[in-house]
């Protein structure tokens, strides 16, 4: 299993490394930061991703979980971590504007790019 933070567009390399965890549903867990602009993919559990960006200097409530499936290169908004009583009471990512941002960082670096 390898994490990858991405800053720049990833490589067709980095794709297949992150699709190891879940192979068997040629899924991504990824979080992203919607305010660095920055997405940390391939662990486990989404929490592996958040502790790797809150030590890189993101602020929790920019990070947001959700699963990126590049065969059909789409974004499910879902992840424990969304889970804030304070700003978001569901596993779903539930405000419109935080789920575009997530989809527009998402592809921006994973789009388009096949494992």
């Amino acid at each position: 299993m390898t994490i990858h933070i991405f800053r720049d567009k990833a490589i067709s390399s980095q794709i297949q490394e992150m699709l190891v965890a879940f192979l068997d549903m040629r899924m991504i867990k990824i979080v992203v930061d919607v305010e660095r602009e920055i997405l940390a993919g391939g662990s486990g559990m989404h929490y592996e991703c958040e502790q790797i960006l809150l030590n890189e200097g993101s602020a929790q409530e920019n990070l947001w979980g959700a699963n990126w499936f590049p065969d059909e290169q789409s974004v499910e908004f879902e992840s424990l971590i969304n889970i804030r009583p304070r700003q978001n009471r569901s596993i779903l990512i539930q405000d419109e504007n935080i789920c575009r941002e997530v989809e527009r960082i998402t592809r921006k670096f994973l789009g388009g790019v096949m494992p």
